[in-house]
C-alpha cells in the first residue's frame, strides 16, 4: 500500500528516460555517420557537446514525467518542476558556450582569423551566452530584470572610473582583434625592440614567446600604441640578404655566377630556403676600402628560416670561393709617410 502510490510515477519516470535515452543513441549515431561520410568538424563539435548533457535531458525529462503523474502536494510538484527545469537551462547553457566558443576556434583556425583563435574570443562569446542563460534563469525564478539593469547601468559608471586601466586594456584587445595587425602565430616586431611569435590575444594582454622560448607579457593598451612590423603578412616568405664581400682582383661576373649556383643548388637541401623566385646577385653597395661589395638576394620560407638559411649558405659560399680561388680579402689600409718637406720617401 505504501509503494503503490509511487510505482506509477516510477514506471513514467524509467519509461520515459529509456525512450529519451534511446532517441539520443539514434541521434548520435546519425550524427556519427555523417561525421563518416562528410568528416564534418562541425558535427564532430555538436557530437562531444551533446554526449552528455543529453543524458541529463533524458533523466529530466523521465523526472518531469514522474512529478506529473505522482499525487504530491502542489507546492512540492511546483519546487520540483522549477528545480528541473533549472537543470535544464544551466545545462543548456554550458552546453551552448562550450559549442560556441569550439566552432568560434575552428572556423577562426579556417580563415585564418585571429579573432577565432584567441582567450579574448573565446571568453567573450561565453560570457554572452553565460549572460543570457543567466537572464533567462532569473526571469523563471521570477526575479525582476529591469531593476537589475537598472543598477547594473547606474554601477557601471562607477566601475569604468575605477576600472580605467582593465577597461583600456580590453578595449584595446577588443581593437586589435578587429583591425588584425597580427595574428595568433605571427612572428611580430615591436618599436620597443620585443619580438616573437604571437602565442595569445587576452583580454588583458597578449603574449609573445621570443626566439629564446621566453614569454614575454604586453598590455594590450601599450600594444596598440605600438608600432608593429608583422614578418607574416601579407605572407610568411621573406627575401634574405646575405653580404659577401670579395677581392678588387675578383672577376665581377664569376662571383656572380658562383653565388647564384651555390644558392640554386642550396634550395633544394636546405630547409627553409625556397627556390621560387629564383636567387639574384646585385654589386649595389659598391667599392668598399679593401673589397667588392656583393649581396645574395634569396628567399625563405618563414622569418625563422633565415638563420639556418645564411649559415648554410656562407659555408657553401666560402668552401666555393676556396675551389675557384676567389679571396675574401681582409681590411688593408696603406699608410704613406712623408717628411716635413712634403717629398715622400724613396
Amino acid at each position: 500500500m505504501i509503494l503503490s502510490p509511487l510505482l506509477t510515477p516510477a514506471l513514467v519516470t524509467v519509461g520515459l528516460t529509456a525512450v529519451a535515452v534511446g532517441l539520443r543513441g539514434v541521434l548520435l549515431k546519425q550524427l556519427t555517420v555523417r561525421m563518416g561520410r562528410r568528416g564534418a568538424d562541425s558535427l564532430d563539435l555538436l557530437h562531444r557537446a551533446l554526449r552528455l548533457p543529453s543524458l541529463l535531458w533524458s533523466l529530466v525529462l523521465g523526472l518531469y514525467g514522474g512529478t506529473e503523474v505522482a499525487t504530491l502536494p502542489p507546492r512540492l510538484t511546483a519546487r520540483l518542476l522549477l528545480v528541473l527545469h533549472v537543470l535544464i537551462v544551466v545545462s543548456v547553457t554550458i552546453t551552448a558556450a562550450n559549442l560556441l566558443a569550439a566552432l568560434v576556434v575552428r572556423f577562426g583556425e579556417r580563415r585564418t582569423l585571429a579573432v577565432g583563435v584567441t582567450g579574448l574570443a573565446r571568453t567573450a562569446v561565453r560570457a554572452l551566452v553565460w549572460t543570457v542563460g543567466l537572464l533567462i534563469l532569473l526571469d523563471d525564478l521570477g526575479v525582476a530584470i529591469t531593476p537589475i539593469l537598472t543598477a547594473l547601468g547606474v554601477g557601471g559608471l562607477a566601475v569604468a572610473l575605477a576600472l580605467q586601466d582593465t577597461l583600456s586594456n580590453l578595449f584595446a584587445g577588443i581593437h586589435i582583434l578587429a583591425d588584425q595587425p597580427m595574428r595568433v602565430g605571427d612572428y611580430v616586431k615591436l618599436d620597443s625592440g620585443i619580438a616573437g611569435f604571437v602565442e595569445d590575444i587576452g583580454w588583458r594582454s597578449t603574449r609573445i614567446r621570443l626566439l629564446s622560448n621566453n614569454m614575454t607579457i604586453v598590455p594590450n593598451a601599450t600594444l596598440a600604441k605600438s608600432a608593429i612590423t608583422n614578418y607574416s603578412l601579407p605572407e610568411p616568405r621573406m627575401s634574405l640578404e646575405v653580404r659577401v664581400d670579395v677581392s678588387h682582383a675578383a672577376d665581377p661576373d664569376q662571383v656572380e655566377k658562383v653565388l647564384v649556383e651555390e644558392a640554386t643548388q642550396a634550395a633544394g637541401a636546405v630547409p627553409g630556403l625556397l627556390a621560387d623566385p629564383p636567387p639574384v646577385v646585385r654589386f649595389i653597395p659598391g667599392f668598399g676600402e679593401s673589397a667588392l661589395q656583393f649581396t645574395l638576394n634569396c628567399t625563405v620560407a618563414t622569418y625563422g628560416d633565415q638563420y639556418l638559411v645564411q649559415h648554410e649558405l656562407r659555408k657553401r659560399i666560402i668552401r666555393r670561393f676556396r675551389t675557384e680561388g676567389i679571396e675574401i680579402p681582409f681590411p688593408v689600409r696603406t699608410v704613406e709617410l712623408r717628411p716635413s718637406d712634403g717629398k715622400a720617401r724613396p
